[in-house]
């Protein structure tokens, strides 16, 4: 069975456990064997994650230790995937710039909190989007600072009358992207405040073939 790690935590009001609950049967569906962990110590175990083919980092904001980080990026350097929304990778860990680098982003506003908006499909070759149509969210809109690396392949864009931002209106900000990390994939949906937002049926999916995507 292909090995997965959910390391759940940080603040409750992006419901981590919840949200491992959404995908930990996903993946199970899918052949692999999901272990839940809640202390980031685990990613100081070189062996047990160098034998990972999936890492789901389920914690938001928080900090963590040097050691830590480095455990869990050199495990995603050496070819360990690694897949999360924003409720749990693009919210984490705000004041350590490489863990940024390595995702490919960071949120840094949701203007008007919870809206309606919708997220535009920009690629519909890739597998991970393949077929699927634009949809609507009841939820934040996240507002990113992004790599001009990432391959993105959904997108949304800002109406400007949100929070009185103005300045914002039209701007076309990447929702979904995947990218490198050395031998590792990463894959990215900020579309994911709760575990409620997965109710919707493109989120959960592309969220589910973008794990599958980024596995080893």
């Amino acid at each position: 069975m292909k090995q997965a790690l959910m390391v759940v935590g940080g603040w409750e009001g992006h419901t981590p456990e919840k949200s491992a609950d959404v995908f930990t049967p996903l993946l199970e569906e899918a052949g692999y064997e999901v272990r839940r962990e809640r202390a980031l110590d685990i990613y100081l175990d070189s062996d047990y994650m160098n034998s990972l083919d999936l890492i789901v980092p389920i914690w938001t904001q928080g900090t963590i230790e040097r050691p830590q980080l480095e455990g869990l990026m050199n495990a995603v350097h050496s070819g360990v995937g690694m897949a999360g929304w924003h409720g749990c990778m693009g919210d984490s860990f705000r004041f350590e710039p490489p863990y940024q680098f390595m995702v490919g982003g960071q949120w840094v506003a949701h203007p008007g909190g919870i809206i309606e908006y919708e997220v535009n499909i920009t690629n519909h070759d890739d597998p991970i989007t393949e077929g699927m149509s634009d949809f609507k969210m009841h939820s934040e809109q996240y507002y990113m600072h992004v790599d001009p690396s990432n391959k993105v392949l959904a997108t949304t864009t800002f109406a400007g009358d949100q929070a009185g931002q103005y300045w914002i209106k039209d701007v076309e900000m990447p929702v979904y992207w995947k990218r490198m990390w050395g031998e590792g994939r990463i894959f990215y949906g900020s579309v994911g405040h709760v575990f409620g937002d997965f109710d919707v049926p493109e989120a959960r999916e592309i969220m589910r073939r973008g794990m599958l995507w980024a596995s080893r």
